[in-house]
Parts: structure tokens; sequence; C-alpha cells
């Protein structure tokens, strides 16, 4: 007890750095919990759309087993009544969630049916062939139309059943009609069985879910009996069943990552289960690979989110660190006390340890809600930095997420006990000795750490560079996690570089300022070369900060432009649009249409609407200089308004985009040609083009009055391509129809535009909406949980560096109390104390700003390249990747360093107007 109460006690007095403790791994905690639980989220969105999606009619979560005889052998009635038990009673609990539907059918093999007691001229054309099958039909499902229920067991010699009314009315039977039906024996031949219609029935829904697999074509064809009938036929009778099947469609509207891998290992052991109690019974639809692209998803989504993680939890267990060691200096005087006391290495540092876990514990119960926070953030994410109001992801807590907050607080608490060992073995007499020695070179430093590292970050470049490691997934266009690993090391090792030069460099200001330097300065200047060491984990922790956070920013940027671009490239415009256009067949050659135009004015004066302009493509064989030059894609444009409509990327020309369209008005044959096209046959500006045309290949000539290397919607790789106008081409050629590219105002929705058109007799075929396309790219799980993470790793690595920031100099303030007494005692007066330490301030932290900006940029440079690859749905990099650094992004890097010195400024003149001369300088031990 007295344990715990000096341990209270010693937390007590260096509360301040419990609580940035405490913070540390909060962070930590909350960080790393915040993954699992948007990952969790995330596929519970998944599995949702999933379930919208129906795949060949069935629902998505479906399941069908099926019992099929094998050559009309004996029925194993023990093996079907078990199998049909376990399947009924047990399977539901076994996968553990709602049951949507359900069914069951046993039938006899189909069977020729006639009528008994008609005559045969009666009965030509009557025969049917149908099934004697009982099969599962809720009451809500289904209505008597005419007649009754069937009842079970034999009745005089009968048996009753159930048709479909369209049955009835198909082959014109009635209420009461008695048919034959030849059943197969299980020791072989038949038995004649006879059926009586006793009632007709309609379906209530023929969509309903129960029907999903033996539906109304199924039924249409059952003589439907009832299940104690069936069984009562199999058993007493001896008659062989045919086959047997159950469904069920599952709601797996709340599953959870921690529901996977139960679940495909009971889906994957289905088929045997069942197949042992009865033989030949196989799952013909299941949803096991649904199972495994979630699991897939989740995995990699997971890998991702923590390869961008991991750079800010290794922050806030450098930042614990870093605030346990600038503890144990401040308490290592203590610490040598207890060990000259008698206590044990072992029992200090078990001391350091029981409070290392009572901190993690209350930070893990502090981050778990503040876990579900980020992860709400991270959902809300549509850019880096930029939230937006989106319909929420559903987040909770699963077993995962206490997992991977254990694991990250345990790491950080052991980070803040390691370091105890080394002070624990310190007696007072050799704490008093170490007092007066100088800060060696750091451990990275001697053993060249920082190059190593530098080199590996430098083979990772290599490999991406070479495609031994890919960046993107090439099936799907997903980014790999090392796109995110290799240069978070690199900006670790360049940072651990530039503090070998931080010393020199000072050097070097001090050679050359000479004694020109005043007092301030000169002390700052001897304190910075004394003490390096003592300011290199600070001056790492904002490099990391601003180098990751350039990259970070950049790497966001990057993705949604190039994406953006991509797609707006594809489209060339907000909207395209294609109409049917009415045509008139040629009496003399069928193959040939004549179109009539639609009012084109119509569409510019719809509602949101800012512009819109004709586009026609059609591919055209071409000639130059009388020789086949293979064939082209040919778009017909009206330059002005397409140029009102066009989206074009300004740094792909060499020229305005504006002067290409320009030239096309200087004469109605004018055209501009692919630049990879003209430089193949050596085309120049005056040369003439003769084009063939549509179906009946009616000569077009172009004159050539510019190049260029991409236009909107235009791909050269796969087809070199030509603009023309599109008025000449026209009188040319017969019209072809064209699509509507419309430029809309901002905020305006598609759906009033296709409303409008309807209302005037233009039927729209094909509508893409590119604006819909971006939108529903960044709100893509993958793409908003890689925006999150970068968001909110930044501003949680800007967090853990004012932290760190204000408690170095805090510590560093109240460890130099008697050094800055001095001082003032000799004469140095306030504001010159607080000049020399702003200086240093200054120096170390711009140095580690700008450090940090050169190191993100040149990460960047170096690995950003690596994203460009194909898209998801295949589509080239057109146009051409870039690497987007905003300027914004920049100042808010700027102003963060800002409140940074601000803050530390603030601290230093609190402490300096506390700091006594009579108690600053006395005989004794400093505090």
């Amino acid at each position: 007890m007295r344990v715990v109460v000096y341990l209270f006690l010693k937390m007590w007095q260096n509360r301040w750095f419990t609580l940035s403790t405490l913070a540390g791994l909060t962070v930590a905690a909350a960080f790393s919990m915040s993954i699992p639980m948007y990952a969790d989220g995330t596929l519970k969105r998944l599995v949702a759309e999933s379930l919208r999606e129906e795949t060949k009619g069935l629902p998505a979560a479906s399941l069908y087993m099926k019992y099929q005889a094998a050559g009309g052998g004996e029925t194993d009635s023990e093996g079907l009544a078990e199998v049909n038990r376990w399947i009924e009673e047990e399977l539901p609990g076994r996968i553990a969630f709602p049951v949507e539907a359900s069914s069951r059918r046993f039938a006899l093999p189909p069977s020729t049916v006639r009528k008994m007691h008609s005559d045969e001229a009666s009965s030509v054309g009557r025969l049917a062939r149908m099934e004697l099958a009982s099969q599962s039909l809720p009451k809500e499902d289904m209505r008597i139309v005419e007649g009754k229920m069937p009842r079970d067991g034999m009745r005089e010699s009968a048996v009753e059943a159930l048709v479909l009314s369209e049955t009835m009315n198909r082959n014109g039977w009635k209420i009461g009609d008695t048919f034959y039906y030849d059943a197969k024996k299980a020791e072989g031949g038949t038995k004649r069985l006879i059926v009586r219609i006793v009632g007709s029935y309609r379906l209530n829904d023929e969509t309903a879910a129960d029907l999903a697999i033996d539906g109304k074509e199924k039924l249409a064809e059952t003589l439907l009996v009832g299940q104690e009938t069936m069984e009562t036929l199999l058993k007493d009778n001896g008659l062989s069943l045919d086959s047997a099947g159950w469904f069920y469609a599952f709601d797996l509207s709340e599953i959870r990552i921690g529901d996977l891998s139960p679940l495909i290992r009971e889906l994957g052991r289905l088929e045997i289960n069942i197949n042992q109690k009865l033989e030949n019974t196989k799952v013909n639809v299941s949803f096991l690979d649904m199972l495994y692209d979630f699991k897939r998803q989740s995995l990699r989504l997971q890998a991702m989110l923590f390869a961008l993680a991991a750079p800010v939890l290794a922050m806030a267990t450098y930042f614990v660190t870093l605030n346990a060691r600038q503890s144990l200096e401040r308490q290592k005087g203590d610490i040598a006390v207890l060990h000259s006391r008698g206590a044990s290495p072992k029992q200090i540092v078990l001391l350091y340890a029981i409070e290392a876990v009572i901190l993690g514990a209350v930070a893990l119960l502090i981050g778990l809600a503040l876990a579900w926070f980020m992860a709400k953030t991270i959902g809300s994410a549509g850019g880096f930095l930029s939230f937006v109001n989106r319909r929420s992801i559903p987040v909770g807590w699963n077993a995962q997420t206490w997992l991977f907050g254990i694991v990250a607080t345990s790491i950080a608490a052991l980070a803040t006990t390691i370091p105890v060992r080394k002070y624990a073995e310190a007696s007072i007499v050799e704490h008093t000795r170490r007092r007066g020695g100088k800060n060696g070179r750091p451990a990275w430093h001697r053993y060249g750490l920082d190059v190593a590292l530098l080199a590996v970050s430098g083979a990772g470049w290599y490999m991406l560079d070479s495609g031994r490691v890919a960046s993107v997934d090439p099936t799907d266009g997903r980014i790999e996690p090392v796109i995110f690993v290799f240069p978070a090391l690199f900006v670790f090792a360049a940072g651990l570089t530039c503090l070998r030069l931080f010393p020199l460099l000072l050097r070097f200001w001090k050679v050359v300022a000479g004694n020109r330097m005043p007092v301030t300065l000169h002390l700052t200047m001897t304190q910075l070369l004394r003490s390096a060491s003592t300011f290199y984990p600070l001056m790492i922790l904002l490099v990391l900060t601003i180098g990751l956070g350039v990259y970070d920013s950049s790497a966001a940027r990057t993705m949604d432009a190039n994406a953006s671009d991509r797609i707006a490239y594809r489209y060339g415009s907000d909207v395209v649009l294609q109409t049917a256009w009415e045509g008139v067949q040629d009496e003399e050659d069928q193959n040939k249409t004549y179109y009539n135009e639609p009012p084109f004015g119509a569409y510019s004066r719809l509602e949101g609407v800012e512009a819109a302009a004709r586009v026609m493509r059609s591919t055209a064989k071409i000639e130059i200089g009388g020789k086949p030059a293979g064939s082209g894609q040919l778009i017909g444009i009206d330059n002005v308004d397409f140029s009102k409509v066009a989206e074009f990327r300004k740094d792909l020309f060499s020229r305005h985009p504006s002067d290409y369209l320009d030239a096309l008005g200087t004469t109605e044959q004018a055209a501009l040609v692919s630049e990879a096209f003209a430089a193949k046959y050596g085309l120049k500006a005056g040369d003439a083009l003769r084009l063939t045309i549509g179906y009946g290949n009616e000569p077009v000539v172009l004159v050539v009055v510019g190049t260029v290397p991409y236009w909107p919607s235009l791909y050269p790789e796969e087809y070199p391509f030509i603009v023309a106008n599109l008025d000449y081409l026209y009188r040319q050629i017969e019209k072809i129809p064209y699509e509507v590219w419309l430029n809309m105002k901002p905020g305006a929705k598609l759906s009033p535009v296709l409303n409008a058109l309807a209302e005037r007799g233009i039927a729209v075929t094909r509508a893409d909406d590119a604006r819909g396309q971006v939108v529903a790219l960044r709100n893509h799980p993958a793409q908003g949980g890689v925006f999150g993470i970068l968001s909110l790793g930044f501003l949680v690595s800007l967090l853990v560096s004012l932290l760190g920031y204000l408690i170095f100099w805090f510590f560093a303030l109240s460890r130099r109390s008697a050094q800055l007494g001095i001082l003032r005692a000799m004469g140095l007066s306030r504001a010159q104390l607080t000049g020399m330490l702003l200086l240093e301030q200054l120096f170390t932290t711009g140095l580690s700003v700008a450090a940090g900006l050169g190191i993100g940029k040149a990460a960047s440079r170096l690995y950003l390249p690596f994203l460009q690859g194909s898209s998801a749905d295949g589509s080239p990099q057109v146009p051409p990747f870039r690497i987007v650094f905003e300027a914004a992004d920049t100042m808010k890097l700027w102003a963060a360093t800002g409140i940074m010195l601000f803050a530390g400024a603030c601290a230093l003149a609190w402490q300096l107007r506390r700091l006594r001369i009579s108690q600053a300088v006395k005989l004794g031990e400093e505090r």
C-alpha cells in the first residue's frame, strides 16, 4: 500500500510529465483503435452495397444445398431425416445471422400425368409432365384461389395436391380432377399413385426471397403436397426421392470483421458436413466467394491504413519515450536515492512499470471514446484536410479494436519503461559524477543508423522503379501500402542525416561571423555547439512532422488531382448525353439510314446548364498524298461552343487551348491532328488530308492547321485523332448522330435536365456525369480512408509535435535555471536572456522546419511518380501524371510552426519571470 501511495505522490509531483505521457499513450491507443473501427464500418457499407445488388436473381447472402439421387437408388431415409434436421435446426445457429428467407423442397422424379375417368379422345393433348413435391410456402406468399388446402397422408387411396392456378387454366384442369402419377420405387420399377387436385393458388409476390430458387417456373410444373404426405410416401410406400433442396437467405447487414473468419470456416466445411450425413448432397449456391472478397478488401484496407498510420504511431511512441527520458532526467536524483537506500534495479523498474500500466489502462479507456470520433472523422474525409457532411459510416467496437489498442498501448508503455533500467543502476555517487559529464554523440550517429536507413529507402526506390515491388495492384488499380512505407523511412533517415550537418552548420556560421556576433547570438551558438545532441530528439520530431506532412499532403492532393483529371479527360465535360435520333432507311439499301437532327437549341435553355456543345465522333480512313495512312478517330465540333464546355488541362499544350480552337475558325476545312500521327507522316501546317467517313465512304478533304498532343476524350495511344469543324463535315457527308456535352452550373443536378428533355420529347439513351464519377471515387471507402488517415495523421502529428515542443523547452528551462541565473547575475538583462533563448528556438525549430519541407518535397518527387498506373476501370493514365503541391498546405505547416514558436516564447517568458537569482545561484542540489 505504501508503494502505491508513493507512486501516486511521485506522479503528482511530476504531474505535467505524467499528463503528457498519458496524452501520448491516449493518442497511440485511439489512433490504432480507430483503424479497425473504420474498417469494420467500411465492411458494413460494402455488405450493404452488395445486398442491394442481386446476383443471378438471388439475394447476396444465399445458400442452396441440394441432394440429387444417383441412378434411382434407394433413398437413405435416416440420412435424409438427419440432414434435414441439421440444416433446419443447426445450420442457422452456426451461421449466426438473421434468416431473411428460407425454403425446403422434396420432389419425386417427374412423371407424365393422365386424367382418370376420361375418354381417350378428350385426353389427347392434355398430357402434362409434373413433379409431385412438397415445398415450404409461407402463408403470406400464397393465397388459395379455389378449393382448399390438401390434407396430409393418403385420402381414399389418393394423394391430395395443390396446383398453381395458371397451370390449371393452361391445362384445362378443375378442382376434383384425379390423375395417375407413376413414381419410381426404391427397389426398382414404378408404383402408380392417384393424385387428386383439391385446390388452386396464386403467388402474392413472385419476387419473394423464399422463391429465389424454386420460384413460379418450378411451381408451375408441381403437384404440391404437404411435408408429412411426402414423408409417408417415402417411408410407407417405399418410393425413391429424386431431389431435395434447402435454400437460405441471410441478413449480413450487421456483419463485422471478426465474423468473417468463423463464417468462412463454417461455409468452407458446409459441403463436407452435409455430405457426411447424406451422400450426393452438395452446396450449389454459396456466398463464400463474397466473404472472401470482403475479407480481402478489409485486410487490404487495414494494411493500407496501418501503413499510413505507422509513422504517426511511431511518432507518438517516440514522443512518449522522449517525454519519459526527460521525466527520468528530472527524477534521476530520486532514483539514485532509492538505489542507495537498498532498492534493487528490478524493484525500481517494476515501480515505473506499474506506473506505465496504470497510465496505459487509463489511456486505453479514454482512447476508446476518442477512437470512435477519429473513425467518424476518417469516414467523412473528402480530401486532404477536407471533411464533408456525408452519410455516416456505422462505427462500433469489436475484438480487433481492443486488440490493436492494447498492442499499441503496450508498446508505447514499454517504451516509457525501457529507459528506467539505465537510471536504476546508478547510485547517488554515480549520479553526482555524471552530472558534470558532456553529452556524447547519439547511438544512431555513432553506428551510422541514419546512413543504413537511407540505403534501405534507396533500395526501396530502386525496387519500385525496377518493378520488383508493385506500388499499384495491376488487377484493380488499388494503391499498395508500400508506397507509403518507403517514403516515411526516407523522411526519417534523411532527417537523421541532416542532423549530422547541424553542428557543422553552426561551426561554419561561427567562423564566418567571428567576433562580430552580439553577446546573445554568441551565447546561443556556444550553447548549441556544446549541447547539440540534447536538441536532436526535438529536431527529429519536428523534421518527421513537417516532412511527413508535406509528403502526405502532396500524396493526397496528387491522387485526387490525377484521378479527377483522368475522369475529366475521359468524358471531356461535366455531362455527356447521347440522344435517340429519328432515322429513315434507304429504300434501295437497308443498311443505310438517313437521320433527322433533333433541335439543339433546347439544351442551352435547360435549368442548371451553363453551356452546351455538339460533338460528333466517327471512325475515318485517312489518305495522305494519295496513300492510305490507316484509320483514325474523327471528332467534329463547333469551336466556339466547345470552348465553353470542354475540360482542358493547360499544362498539356505548348500554347493556350483557345489558340487551337481559333485556328479551327480560320477556314472551314481546318483540322487539328494528333502530334504522334503528324510526326509519323511528317505532316505540317497547310498539308491536305483526305478522309472517307461513314457507311458510304464519303470523301472529305481537310487542311492541317496545327498539331496537339492530347484532346479531351481522345487517346492518341489507341488511335490517331483529327479534330475538324462539325458544320463543314455535315455539308460533306450524311449526318451522323452526335453527343451533347454540357457544362453544368455549380451544384446543379442532372436529373432535372433529363426530366426536362423527356418533357420536350428528346429521348436520352446515355447520360454520363463526370462529376458523379469524381464524387463516387472520393466516397469510396478505400479512397476516403486514405484521405482520412492522412489528414487525421497530420493533425495528430502536429499535436504531438506541439506537446513535445512545449515539454522539451519547459524541461530545458527548468534544468538550466542555475545557468540562466548566473548569466542574469553577471549582468545580462532579462531581454537578452529572452533573446538568447528565442534564438535557440529559432535555430533549432527553423532549421528543422526547413529540413522537413525540403525532405518532404524530395520524398514526393522520388516516390509519388510510382502512384501512376492503370485505374480500376482499366483507363490509361491520360493526361500524364503530375505531382501536386498546394500552397495552402505549406501555409498550414508554417502556421503550425508559428504557433509552436509563439507557445515556446510564452513559456520561456513565463519561466524567466519566475526566475529568482537568489534561488538560482546557490550551493547544493538543483532540482
